[in-house]
């Protein structure tokens, strides 16, 4: 779809914003604003306000570019009477104090309630001489969040604070307010045929690693030939495996277990001379990822004999996150100077063991629920896997020769699926590029969208 430019144009003043349509201002932000409020930090626990409860929103109610009521703490009775600042419909929530890439974010609220209140960290920005959600797609265009980081700059590299002044000192073109109300009106239309398209994308994904899934737990399990005798495996999980194969204690498969170090680093990432210590994340999904990483900071020595090399088998054993925990990965290939962490199980496993299938194994499905249930047994194992109970594990153990075949199936099938899974997050990114042109272009006037409104509303008639 194409859209006509405006008749005139003219030049806003502004170097970073060009031209502008003739009859539209460019104006400081604050010329719009009526009121800025900021709330309170009470007391909360973190599940969701009932509708008898009052609830402070949570920051993460604007993370996606709009506002989630449903993202809120239930205030503790206690604190009823220090909340302040009630949402309010047609106001703009905006997170004030957040991460570089949260900082600025914001929401229109489309309905009151009564029972939500704004913490510290959000505003409720109410506007005279601007519709609500006019503003609210402008904060969504590079022009905004270019303010942002300007306004930002000099200020704490992992949590950064925007102030009222500056917010108030921003740059935004205006147009007359019913030509606002249009743009937005058009930006409602064809945003949602767009976040349709991703949704679909989405789904496939969904359903493309769903069927990664089952194709790898199968093989694993059941192996290749659907013809092949079954017996009882004897775990009830598990059902029944290929009568020649074997079910073994992971005992029987693991030769040895080792365990890094974690010294105190530096958060950013090590550059390619310098030393670095694996994160727990380096193996989400089963995949090696060596940028998942902290520097070792140059007064430290570092362990030679702690350095990952090519066919490591390395598995997580702990993390923050319970569903990162056990995830399992071999290292193909791999940046020179990494160490494993001692959150970083590296496993040598028995001459019989092909270590592409006993990867492929440990994070099917059917060996997935061992490592859950060890981990909600309690004994303080939330987040944590000992060597113990990993050894205690059994998966099922065909011979070394069909753990190739069945590995060198996996490897082409999956290829294929992820291939697949590509495709759709490069056309996601697409439309997202899409979808964040077309809203930069509507609100700052590059395309004229009246012409669209009033076919539309025609059609309507």
């Amino acid at each position: 779809m194409s859209f006509a430019k405006y008749p005139a144009y003219k030049d806003s003043g502004v170097a970073w914003l060009g031209e502008v349509p003739g009859h539209w201002e460019v104006v400081p932000l604050k010329q719009v604003i009526s009121r800025i409020e900021s709330g309170t930090s009470v007391n909360a626990i973190d599940t969701p306000a009932s509708h008898d409860e009052l609830g402070v929103l949570k920051t993460s109610c604007v993370y996606h570019g709009s506002f989630d009521a449903a993202e809120n703490k239930a205030v503790i009775p206690e604190e009823y009477d220090r909340v302040t600042c009630p949402v309010t419909e047609g106001a703009l929530i905006v997170s004030r104090m957040n991460t570089p890439d949260l900082v600025g974010a914001a929401g229109v609220v489309h309905t009151s309630y009564e029972n939500l209140f704004l913490p510290d960290r959000l505003w409720q920005v109410h506007f005279d001489g601007a519709y609500p959600t006019f503003v609210h797609y402008w904060t969504r265009t590079p022009a905004y969040r270019a303010q942002v980081e300007m306004a930002c700059a000099g200020t704490s590299s992992s949590m950064q604070n925007l102030g009222q002044d500056e917010f108030r000192r921003f740059v935004i073109s205006r147009p007359p307010k019913a030509e606002q109300t249009a743009i937005a009106t058009f930006l409602d239309h064809e945003t949602a045929k767009i976040d349709a398209l991703v949704a679909e994308q989405e789904k496939l994904i969904a359903l493309l690693q769903e069927k990664r899934q089952a194709v790898i737990s199968h093989a694993v399990t059941k192996g290749l030939n659907p013809h092949a005798p079954m017996k009882d495996s004897g775990v009830a999980w598990l059902g029944e495996v290929p009568g020649h194969w074997e079910v073994r204690a992971l005992r029987r498969v693991i030769g040895t277990i080792e365990q890094g170090w974690s010294p105190e680093c530096d958060a950013r990432e090590a550059d390619e001379q310098e030393w670095g210590v694996l994160k727990a994340g380096c193996l989400n999904g089963g995949l090696y990822r060596p940028s998942e990483n902290k520097a070792l900071p140059p007064e430290l020595t570092p362990q030679d004999c702690y350095e990952v090399r090519v066919g490591d088998v390395l598995m997580s054993r702990a993390s923050g996150s319970p569903e990162l925990v056990g995830s399992t990965a071999l290292v193909t290939a791999t940046r020179a100077r990494l160490m494993l962490s001692d959150k970083i199980f590296r496993l040598q496993l028995q001459d019989a063991v092909d270590a592409r299938f006993f990867v492929a194994a440990l994070n099917s499905r059917p060996l997935r629920v061992q490592i859950e249930n060890a981990l909600s047994g309690g004994n303080g194992m939330a987040n944590n896997l000992p060597q113990s109970s990993l050894l205690t594990f059994v998966m099922p153990v065909p011979p070394l020769a069909e753990q190739t075949v069945i590995a060198t199936f996996l490897d082409h099938e999956t290829a294929k699926l992820d291939t697949l899974v590509t495709q759709a997050r490069t056309a996601i990114t697409l439309l997202q590029e899409r979808r964040t042109a077309l809203i930069s272009a509507a609100v700052t006037g590059q395309i004229d969208v009246r012409g669209w409104v009033d076919a539309a509303q025609h059609q309507n008639q």
